[in-house]
């Protein structure tokens, strides 16, 4: 049995290339730079951000029949962060502060948001969730987070924490890119 170090590849056959590669030699194929497990992992996020897209529009219906599914991800924020500035959110999810005002505008007639002076400046206001938006979001995220159970419910206590911290570091290079 030959070893794929025994023979040399076939003409015009792909083969790795140093880091200090010029562009001119550099491959155009990323599975060449990276391998095939980069392009794996592009395809499993992919699908895992389409079912993401897809829950979000489900737990926004569950909240309320009328509730965009971007509008979700600010009560998830009011939720983890608090009150807060419109401005504040606009940065945090890198929208514009008038998209950000209409969907705030629709949650508030849904009666999900409410305002309040900012006591430190009483030219602005804080964003908080309502009781009923507080109940109706919690009651959607235990939901969530029990399906997330069942879910892993086969898998080792040290895998769903290694998935965790995976997931963690993604997250946090994408942060320093912005």
């Amino acid at each position: 049995m030959e070893n794929a170090g025994d023979t040399a590849p076939a003409a015009g056959t792909p083969q790795n290339t140093p880091a200090d590669a010029t562009p001119a030699t550099a491959p155009a194929d990323p599975a060449e730079l990276f391998g095939p497990e980069c392009l794996d992992v592009e395809r499993e996020l992919a699908v895992f951000l389409r079912r993401a897209r897809a829950s979000s529009g489900e737990m926004a219906r569950q909240v309320h029949p009328d509730l965009e599914p971007a509008a979700y991800g600010l009560l998830v924020r009011l939720e983890d962060a608090g009150e807060q500035r419109a401005t504040e959110l606009a940065g945090y999810f890198g929208v514009g502060k008038a998209t950000i005002s209409r969907q705030l505008h629709a949650l508030e007639a849904l009666g999900l948001v409410e305002r309040r002076p900012d006591p430190k400046d009483r030219r602005a206001s804080l964003v908080l969730l309502t009781e009923e938006g507080r109940r109706r979001f919690t009651q959607v995220r235990d939901a969530r987070r029990l399906s997330y159970a069942r879910k892993l419910a086969a898998w080792d206590r040290d895998e769903i924490a290694e998935l965790a911290r995976l997931l963690h570091r993604l997250n946090s290079l994408a942060d320093q890119e912005e």
